[in-house]
This record gives structure tokens, sequence and C-alpha cells, in this order.
């Protein structure tokens, strides 16, 4: 018969218990606030754009910047995404946080930015935000999966199908390094958010009618 303390076990590789519940909630309430900044809007804005969401694929984030022309803007939306999901791990540490829930804190911040408050709950795709938390948790796989990114985007000229493709290479990734469980669960969520995310570019794709890394806008 199975042992009863199987599951308690599990559970507890997979969300490793904290000595201070107050350093997690808080932890867990400031990554998701810091990934609930809209840099994708903010950026517009300083620079006199159109809002993100109004044209294009209607997504706050850099790629859809860049259909604006304006390279800087879509620069610092992709910096400024990505330094979300740094920021939140690495405030996290710096509270003394148990190392293995910082994969959890990322997702949460991660979790900010495609459903952040600031927006009613329609943000971006994460796909920035992703890599920073990646870089941040174990910077090998960070590389690795931006690597893959590049790649495909190098080859092929589709932001979503680079996406999509590092987000499926992801976890592999991680348990090809040997990393703990409470590294590997949080980053497979992250994958499988940032595929239903990209559900409709990937419908696209298949259909011949995904538009490439630096196409123009078209009005909404």
């Amino acid at each position: 018969m199975p042992n009863a303390d199987m599951t308690p076990d599990l559970l507890t590789q997979i969300l490793p218990l904290t000595d201070s519940p107050t350093h997690l909630i808080s932890a867990a309430v400031v990554a998701y606030l810091i990934g609930c900044i809209p840099f994708a809007v903010v950026v517009s804005r300083v620079f006199g754009l159109a809002d993100p969401r109004s044209f294009g694929s209607g997504n706050p984030g850099a790629t859809n910047v860049l259909r604006t022309g304006n390279k800087l803007a879509a620069l610092l939306t992709l910096f400024g995404d990505a330094a979300k999901g740094a920021v939140a791990i690495g405030i996290a540490a710096a509270m003394g946080l148990n190392a293995d829930l910082l994969g959890w804190i990322g997702l949460i911040a991660f979790l900010g930015h495609v459903f952040p408050v600031t927006l009613g709950f329609k943000g971006g795709k994460g796909v920035s935000t992703s890599a920073g938390v990646l870089l941040a948790l174990h910077w090998p796989l960070g590389l690795a999966t931006l690597g893959t990114w590049l790649f495909m985007a190098f080859s092929f000229r589709y932001s979503s199908l680079s996406a999509i493709t590092a987000a499926l290479m992801a976890p592999v990734f991680a348990v090809l390094m040997g990393l703990p469980t409470p590294v590997i669960v949080p980053v497979s969520l992250m994958a499988a958010i940032l595929l239903i995310k990209h559900a409709g570019n990937l419908r696209r794709l298949l259909a011949g009618h995904e538009t490439k890394i630096g196409s123009k806008k078209k009005a909404a």
C-alpha cells in the first residue's frame, strides 16, 4: 500500500515550507504588485505613442510596441518587463526568504504581468517577464531559454513561434540541468500559461496569418 506520508512529502518538495510566513506573504504581495506595472502602456504614453492595446495583436508587450516603429520604446518595454521578474526575486531573497521558494515568487510576478489588477486583469503574455525570472533563478537556464528564443526569432522572424518554442524548452532545460523540483514546477507552470496565452498566435501561424517581427502596426 502507498505510504500515507508520500503526499505530504511530495507537496513539501514542490512547495517547501518557510519558517517565516510573514516574509512569504509579503514577498508574494510585492512580487504581484511589481508584476502589475504595465511598462508597455507607461512607456508608450511617455513617448506619445498609441496604447499598445489598441492596435496589432492588442497585447501590452514589447513586440506590439515595436509595431509602432519606435525601437527605443520597445527596448525599454522589454527591459522593464524582464526586470519585473528579476527584481521580485531579488527583493524576496533580500528579505531572507527560503531560496527554494524563489521560483514561486517568480511565478507570482509573472502572474502579475499576465493578470494585472492595473489593467483589469488583462495583461501581456509574459515572455519578457518569464525571461527575467529564469535569469534570476538560474542564469544558465535563462540563457539557454533566451538562446532558443533568439535562434527561432532570427531564423523565422515570428515572435510568437519563438516564445512558444522557448516555453516548451524551458522545463526540459530545467530537468536536464538537474534543477530541484521547486524550480521545475513553477517554470513548467509559467510555460503552460505562456502556451495558453499564445493559442491565438498558434492558430494564426498555422493559417499563415501571423505577423512577423518588425511589422508596422495596423489599426484595430
